[in-house]
């Protein structure tokens, strides 16, 4: 019979039995048996997110710097892509490299994805869809993340494919991320509201919103594009 505890931090947790160890994830009988708590603090952790976030946007200004004809809008979604690819490509390709050993992980990626995995377990416990969503991310959004930041830079007419091929998946996969446990009442996530709001909504909310906003503005180049070739042919069968 499971008998919960409370741990550092008055997060209750739960142990299964007397060789079982104790964790801070829900449902709290799920069974983590490789389980290691982080050694870094909640504010530690998001620092060092935020750093290196902040290392890819110095390095995208510094090669900004030799595009200077490009518009506000045009850098802005550059340096979106470009942290894109490096969270799909890196921070979440981790996740599937590692996902049998997550819950013991003391890299600072494990780490990050154990603080994570309190608004949603399913990171830790190998969910299939979860796998398998990280999968395509980060094999696919990843590279096309690069690929339509480098489209950007270039000026190439590639640009509006590659961004709206790519905000299409990043917001497909949001929609079944955020529906899969939603339907179900979020019953991986821990009952404080800022885990469920802060973590969970917000900082997936980013993969919502960016995405259907450069979609809408891929269609739009895309149908103009559209419209002036067929405006051009039809003056050259008329001329």
């Amino acid at each position: 019979m499971a008998e919960p505890v409370t741990v550092a931090g008055g997060m209750e947790s739960v142990v299964l039995n007397s060789t079982d160890v104790t964790h801070p994830y829900y449902p709290l009988s799920l069974p983590l048996p490789h389980y290691v708590p982080n050694t870094h603090s909640t504010p530690a952790l998001l620092g060092y997110f935020s750093l290196g976030v902040i290392a890819v946007l110095s390095v995208s200004l510094t090669l900004l710097a030799r595009r200077p004809n490009l518009g506000f809008w045009a850098k802005s979604t550059f340096m979106w892509f470009i942290v894109c690819g490096f969270i799909h490509f890196f921070f979440e390709g981790y996740f599937v490299y590692n996902h049998e050993t997550l819950a013991g992980d003391s890299f600072i990626f494990g780490q990050l994805w154990k603080e994570y995995s309190l608004s949603d377990s399913r990171y830790l416990s190998s969910d299939t869809f979860v796998l398998l969503m990280e999968l395509i991310t980060a094999v696919f959004d990843g590279p096309m993340a690069f690929a339509t930041a480098y489209s950007i830079y270039k000026g190439s007419p590639f640009r509006h494919p590659a961004q709206l091929m790519t905000s299409l998946a990043q917001l497909y996969g949001n929609v079944l991320y955020y529906s899969t446990t939603l339907f179900h009442g979020a019953p991986h996530c821990r009952p404080q509201s800022y885990y469920f709001w802060g973590y969970f909504i917000f900082l997936n909310g980013f993969w919502v919103v960016l995405p259907v906003t450069l979609g809408v503005q891929s269609c739009c180049a895309l149908y103009q594009a559209v419209a002036r070739v067929q405006a051009l042919d039809a003056r050259k069968k008329t001329s």
